[in-house]
């Protein structure tokens, strides 16, 4: 496949899923367009995986939306929450998991030297 052909491919994709939640109904739409936002930040830095958690968060709120699960039941109290439980289901790919995790790191390190040194 050619860089052309991925580049159109990936703007088709990236189109069919923006009139998807434009399709969506009221409340719902909004809801998919905030997260993804912050996905966008926060979320996976290649964008093959982006647009796989995106479609995944497209078809979760249209299921919702056709249950006619209220938007608080799908997202619960705090939204943040449920966006990083998403993107968890990912695996990390972030900038920010990735700083997230060296960190992780450090201290696992740190504590392993100090318990070797008593």
């Amino acid at each position: 496949m050619s860089i052309i052909t991925k580049l159109i491919g990936d703007k088709r994709e990236w189109r069919e899923y923006k009139a998807r939640v434009k399709a969506l109904p009221a409340g719902y739409g909004t809801a998919v367009e905030g997260i993804e936002r912050y996905l966008m930040y926060t979320g996976p830095s290649d964008a093959e995986r982006l647009m796989r958690m995106l479609d995944d968060l497209a078809d979760l709120f249209e299921r919702a939306a056709a249950d006619r699960t209220p938007v608080a039941s799908v997202v619960g109290d705090d939204p943040i929450e449920f966006a990083e439980e998403f993107k968890r289901n990912y695996g990390l790919g972030s900038w920010l998991s990735k700083e997230q995790q060296r960190l992780q790191d450090a201290i696992a390190q740190a504590t392993e030297e100090q318990a070797a040194e008593s």
